[in-house]
């Protein structure tokens, strides 16, 4: 069902400065940007090996401006990338409680849902279809 990490999220105050200190520090390469209505969000891609390093600026109020708000910058999320999200929500949602019944538009035209983070151990999941 899980087959790799996907990406892994940390949120940013500005995105610009995010992307200069990962690719000037650590020499990672923006693969990509948008912004995300959804989520309220601005978001860079960055390709580190098999795995995405996620950097997302929150533009209004929702999900990120309250991690923000409450913890600062930093990691926000693992991303698992499974092939069905629908299955794979139906087989989790046995064990763990499911934030998002149902899958919601995600970045690259990818399909995502987000567990409780309360069910599996405080940490923010998410699961990705692409």
């Amino acid at each position: 069902m899980i087959e790799k990490i996907d990406h892994i999220g940390i949120v940013v105050r500005d995105l610009k400065k995010g992307m200069k200190l990962y690719s000037e520090g650590l020499g990672l390469k923006v693969e990509s940007i948008e912004e995300s209505e959804e989520f309220q969000t601005k978001l860079a891609m960055l390709p580190c090996g098999e795995v995405l390093i996620e950097l997302l600026e929150p533009t209004g109020p929702g999900m990120l401006q309250d991690f923000l708000n409450k913890h600062g910058e930093g990691l926000h999320h693992i991303a698992y990338k499974v092939s069905n999200i629908n299955e794979a929500l139906e087989k989790v949602g046995k064990t763990f409680e499911l934030r998002d019944k149902t899958p919601l538009p995600g970045a690259g035209g990818s399909k995502i849902a987000f567990l409780n983070p309360a069910s599996i151990l405080n940490v923010e999941t998410e699961l990705v279809e692409k």
